[in-house]
């Protein structure tokens, strides 16, 4: 009667539109009523859900990617991943690629990479006679490698998700998502060239223009690119924890925007510093909500009864494998990623883990799902924000986004069925 309850007062909260958090939370509400339980139970579980020090990284983490995309870090970058690509057909899509990565490898956030490179790329790659559906489609699906880079906060997230579950280690996450994201940077450069060559997209003027202008603009953007070598290198050496490289990060930020660069104006400080304290509260406020519907799961064997109904289909262990894939996406179509994550996690890991993946891989394979469901409508912020800067309906961009999907799709099967994919480096720090 009371999974009944949970189940179906969130499914019609959300299908009322009510915003995620409350449809957590008054789902848990009624939930306690209907079994009678005191109510202060919800509360408990909510402030106890946010009292764990490791929270402390997101803030910083979040602050960090803002600092970077409020910073012009981004126009670096994009100068830097043109002048090694641009030259080939379809460059400018092929640059905007490498642009997402590389800057998705500072910020983290898939939406702070299509906001900032998708900015400075759209409207120049639509100024050279690229048609704008395929400047957006290129632009969301390589913004979502960031999703899987060292500086994501959904990787604290996860790791939160898997109490009393497993033991995920932040720093075997950051390892992990670093050949996925290879991966997906590959799968996203062969899809915008093959639609760029059945196109006829053209070809830069001039051709290539040598290794001694690779080499300036490389430069150019280094001390934005050595966030990441500073995070991972500290907490390798044990200079500093995974909790206290996000602060590292911000002061970097900070460093290299206002004294390097010098391109981080007051008002663009105080708009990084609102829309960091915005996306923080949001975070913290899932967190907690999800903490107590998470215990409810948890009270009335949600996993354990999935897990049934998932074995009454099928044994084999890539049937299930593929369904929890099926599953996770379609949830992240309809969820935020920090909600998804925090919902999902405690019903599919320990599916998973009976059936023998790794936790860690399960973590990529959670956060690469949950990336394609920011670029899917309902709920495709990243696609929205893509499509916003292009001037172009979401109808239009998801009648060509074929190819792209079969990239993140290509990459998804990969690590989901090839665990050496996110579990060979972490293995090699162990």
């Amino acid at each position: 009667m009371e999974l009944t309850v949970l189940c179906v007062s969130f499914t019609l909260l959300l299908l009322l539109g009510v915003p995620v958090a409350f449809a957590i939370g008054l789902s848990s509400v009624a939930t306690i009523m209907a079994a009678g339980l005191p109510i202060a139970i919800v509360f408990q579980k909510m402030v106890g859900g946010m009292q764990v020090f490791s929270f402390l990284a997101i803030p910083f983490f979040v602050f960090a990617g803002e600092l970077m995309l409020y910073g012009g870090i981004a126009d670096r970058i994009v100068r830097f991943a043109n002048s090694l690509v641009g030259h080939v057909r379809g460059g400018l899509g092929m640059s905007n690629v490498l642009g997402c990565t590389i800057f998705g490898g500072v910020a983290g956030s898939p939406l702070a990479d299509v906001s900032a490179i998708g900015s400075v790329m759209i409207p120049l790659m639509k100024k050279e006679g690229y048609d704008a559906d395929y400047a957006v489609n290129v632009t969301t699906h390589a913004a979502l490698v960031g999703a899987i880079m060292p500086t994501s906060h959904n990787m604290i997230i996860f790791t939160l998700a898997t109490s009393g579950i497993a033991s995920v280690s932040v720093l075997s996450l950051m390892l992990a998502g670093m050949v996925p994201a290879l991966i997906l940077t590959l799968c996203n450069l062969a899809a915008a060239y093959w639609v760029a060559v059945k196109r006829g997209y053209p070809v830069r003027p001039g051709g290539f223009g040598g290794w001694p202008a690779v080499l300036t603009a490389f430069l150019a953007s280094l001390p934005g690119l050595l966030v990441v070598v500073i995070i991972l290198g500290g907490i390798l050496s044990g200079a500093f924890t995974a909790t206290e490289s996000a602060s590292i990060a911000v002061a970097w930020a900070l460093l290299i925007t206002t004294l390097v660069y010098r391109s981080l104006t007051w008002k663009n400080f105080l708009k990084a510093c609102a829309k960091a304290c915005k996306t923080t509260g949001v975070v913290l406020l899932l967190i907690g909500i999800s903490n107590a519907f998470g215990y409810f799961m948890a009270l009335y064997e949600v996993p354990q009864k999935t897990g049934e109904l998932m074995q009454s289909v099928s044994s084999s262990p890539w049937v299930i494998f593929l369904m929890i894939n099926v599953l996770l996406f379609i949830l992240g179509t309809f969820l935020d990623m920090a909600a998804t994550i925090l919902i999902c996690t405690p019903i599919f890991l320990p599916i998973a883990m009976q059936f023998g993946m790794d936790p860690v891989q399960f973590g990529i394979i959670m956060l690469i799902n949950c990336a394609l469901g920011l670029n899917t409508p309902p709920v495709g912020s990243v696609q929205f924000v893509g499509c916003a800067i292009g001037e172009i309906s979401v109808g239009q961009v998801m009648r060509t986004i074929g190819p792209f999907y079969g990239a993140l799709g290509a990459c998804l099967l990969f690590v989901t069925y090839v665990p050496a994919f996110s579990l060979w480096l972490p293995s090699l720090f162990k």
